[in-house]
Formats: structure tokens, C-alpha cells, sequence
């Protein structure tokens, strides 16, 4: 993003305008967790696939072995769905700073807070409507 751009991007009042520098390290921290998470997503589709496709994975075993293991499949499984949740929510933001609306909230329109996105890059919504989300 350029410098005239960067500085465009919505801030609170108090907060400075952004700097190009500020946006890389943010975009650099964004797609440094992309590429993790693809590979986080890829090794785990490919740990489910051999267990699915392994025709004696489990063969013998008790009731007790077979519930543990379903148990941490599920766990695994749940895991997976949450980085993919995550990858979105980056791959969205890296979208947002493109587009020119990263900082804007999505529920009311205001500026999220540079403080904010420098801690939590991927928040959509400023800290008044995530507040009002999470008490509903």
C-alpha cells in the first residue's frame, strides 16, 4: 500500500495517521500466518486422509482405545476448522488493505483503532460494536 493510501486508512482520534511502514509490518504478519496455516491445513487434511484410507487403522483395538481415538480425531478435526477460520479472516484482511477499507468497521462504519488492529490484525468490527456482538 502507498504512502497516500496508507495515510487515508480510517484512525481514532488521538491515534496518527498510518504509515506505509506500519501497514507492511501488518501485511508481513498477516501472510507470514497464511502461509502457516495453509500448511497446518494441508498436514492435517493428509493425517485425516491415511487415517480414512488405512483399512486396519484400529483393527484389535478395545472400546476404550477406539473412543480415545475418535475422541482425538474429533479434537483434530476441530482444530483444523478453526485455522481455516483463521485463514479466511487473514486472507480477508489482506483483502481489506487492498481494497482500501481495512480500519473501517463493518458494523458501524467508524474507524476500528489503530491500537486495535496493531494487536488483533484481523478485527472487523471497532471495540464498541464487538462489545455490543459479544453481549447479544
Amino acid at each position: 500500500m502507498k504512502a497516500t493510501e496508507a495515510a487515508a486508512l480510517p484512525v481514532r482520534p488521538g491515534e496518527g495517521p498510518w504509515t506505509p511502514e506500519e501497514l507492511a509490518q501488518l501485511r508481513n504478519q498477516l501472510e507470514s500466518e497464511i502461509v502457516a496455516q495453509r500448511e497446518e491445513i494441508r498436514e492435517s487434511e493428509n493425517e485425516v486422509h491415511e487415517l480414512l484410507t488405512d483399512p486396519v487403522a484400529g483393527a484389535g483395538d478395545d472400546p476404550a482405545d477406539t473412543g480415545a481415538k475418535t475422541f482425538q480425531r474429533e479434537h483434530d478435526l476441530a482444530l483444523a476448522y478453526n485455522t481455516r477460520d483463521l485463514l479466511a479472516k487473514n486472507e480477508r484482511a489482506i483483502e481489506r488493505m487492498d481494497a482500501g477499507t481495512y480500519g473501517v468497521c463493518e458494523s458501524c462504519g467508524q474507524a476500528i483503532g489503530k491500537a486495535r488492529l496493531q494487536a488483533f490484525p484481523r478485527a472487523t468490527l471497532c471495540v464498541t460494536c464487538k462489545q455490543r456482538e459479544e453481549r447479544r
